[in-house]
């Protein structure tokens, strides 16, 4: 194999679809005012004290120009066309043509969790109710993770390397970090890189409610009348994951191509820490989160000293946010107390497969901007008194690096640094 090129990579764009707003400006507008996306369900009924979670609003496949009444029959896995959608946006925001000389030259790496569970939900009901021979023929297609980018390199032209890394709840990361790699050292000039699910059907959110690991709103809970309230990472009274739908991408970019191409950086993607746990299937093992961590500051040649703010998992479970900031202790010692550190989550829920993604991109707008979006919903706990997780409300603040965690279902971690520019 030929030897790695070492080129630099930056980030020069994103676009996401999140609770907050089909579109990443619409979502990071209410970031910023500290508002929540979460609402009941609107598309089915279950036990109303799971039915809280956070949806896309005034999300319609069908009004997308290049979606007609054949395509919206056949791929009936909602991830595919949010993918396409966002990729879309992704590439407009980064003002990246694709054409003859890109093309070739840029790759579409998209994770996801759960894939088209969406789509093998109708399948089943139509085997079980109409018989066999009325499964859809693109049902395995619409299953299978790389579809979604093979999808978009349709629509937009592209004929890089495409496929899904399968990180659970850490893909997004994944999906930074691999692309990353294949720009340093030359496999393409650039990258869609993130991540998509579209799991909001009642056998999903009905599993996540039997292991407990989402928030269940009785007329007691603070969110029954104010749904919004629903994720509260590192509050005392946080019972859960709000689970949500959602969408990530952002657009990766070789040094030299960004100025042949006259694109602006926006963030340099400056270190990758990846580990698993060998420990549990859900539990988070603190020694190898501590190791991912660790391992991104030394491929960014940092320091803990250097980071200027921790975008935290935070996912709003008991043990999870605890074990996060065990691990944050651990790495920054008394410095901790110094560094803000919030959850996008306590807005948009958890994305599955999409968070770390969204998270990133909002992460570096608020960086560019000189700005920390907040932990929203927050009541202090005691336990977690020394860290600073930007309550309530977004703050003025300048910082050149910050850390972006994410974790996932199998013991997987992937933690990213990014530098702003």
């Amino acid at each position: 194999m030929k030897a790695p090129l070492n080129r630099r990579v930056f980030v020069v764009g994103y676009g996401a679809a999140t609770p907050l707003g089909k579109t990443f400006d619409i979502t990071w507008q209410r970031a910023v005012n500290g508002e929540a996306g979460f609402r009941r369900l609107t598309r089915f009924s279950m036990d109303s004290g799971f039915s809280i979670v956070g949806e896309i609003p005034d999300w319609d496949p069908s009004a997308l120009d290049f979606i007609g009444p054949r395509e919206a029959y056949n791929w009936n896995a909602g991830y595919v066309f949010l993918t396409m959608a966002v990729c879309n946006e992704a590439l407009l925001r980064a003002g990246l043509p694709i054409d003859g000389d890109t093309g070739p030259r840029t790759a579409c790496l998209i994770g996801s969790a759960l894939n088209g569970t969406d789509a093998f939900r109708v399948a089943m009901d139509n085997y079980v109710n109409r018989g066999p021979l009325k499964v859809s023929p693109y049902l395995l297609p619409n299953l299978c993770a790389n579809v979604p980018a093979g999808k978009t390199g349709m629509l937009k032209g592209f004929t890089g390397p495409i496929f899904s890394p399968q990180g659970a709840c850490a893909s997004g990361n994944h999906a930074i970090g691999i692309g990353a790699r294949m720009i340093r050292d030359g496999d393409c000039d650039f990258a869609l890189v993130g991540g998509v699910d579209t799991a909001l059907i009642p056998e999903i959110i009905q599993g996540f409610a039997n292991m407990t690991a989402t928030i269940y709103v009785g007329p007691r809970d603070r969110a029954y009348a104010d749904p919004e309230q629903a994720s509260r990472p590192f509050s005392l009274d946080r019972k859960g994951i709000v689970l949500s739908e959602g969408a990530g991408v952002l657009v990766l970019a070789a040094e030299e191509a960004i100025s042949s191409r006259g694109l602006t950086p926006r963030a340099e993607v400056m270190g990758i820490g990846w580990t698993s746990d060998a420990h549990h299937f859900t539990l988070p093992n603190a020694a190898t989160i501590v190791n991912a961590i660790k391992e991104a500051l030394d491929d960014a040649g940092l320091t803990p000293g250097d980071i200027g703010y921790v975008n935290a998992h935070g996912t709003s479970t008991q043990k999870g946010d605890r074990v996060e900031v065990e691990c944050l202790r651990e790495v920054f010692g008394p410095k901790l107390a110094t560094i803000p550190v919030s959850s996008n989550k306590s807005q948009i829920g958890h994305t599955l497969g999409a968070s770390a993604a969204i998270e990133a991109a909002l992460g570096i707008e608020a960086m560019q901007r000189g700005l920390l979006l907040p932990t929203v919903n927050h009541v202090p706990d005691p336990e977690l008194a020394d860290v600073d997780v930007v309550p309530h409300n977004a703050r003025r603040q300048k910082y050149e690096f910050f850390l972006s965690n994410s974790f996932g279902f199998g013991g997987t971690n992937c933690c990213v640094i990014f530098r702003g520019v």
